[in-house]
């Protein structure tokens, strides 16, 4: 089950995360609000979860109730 990224990471973008992981599967652009895992990537290793300052990633069956669209959305971000 891949990790994901929520709400938290909006506006802040931390790249920590993305410097742990081993399969450069986390992304976001200039353009984008947030960073974003990409769910076919992801080997759930869960390197980026304590890195992350905000505590803006979670393993997909944990995601807060609050944001479970969040789950949609990074799958949303590599379907485009």
């Amino acid at each position: 089950m891949p990790f994901v990224i929520a709400e938290p990471c909006i506006g802040v973008k931390d790249r920590s995360c993305q410097s742990v992981c081993p399969v450069d599967c986390i992304h976001g652009g200039d353009d984008d609000t947030q960073l974003f895992i990409n769910p076919d990537e992801c080997i759930d290793c869960g390197l980026c979860e304590p890195e992350c300052p905000v505590d803006a990633i979670f393993m997909e069956d944990e995601v807060p109730e609050k944001w479970k669209s969040f789950i949609q959305l990074n799958a949303d971000h590599y379907s485009k």
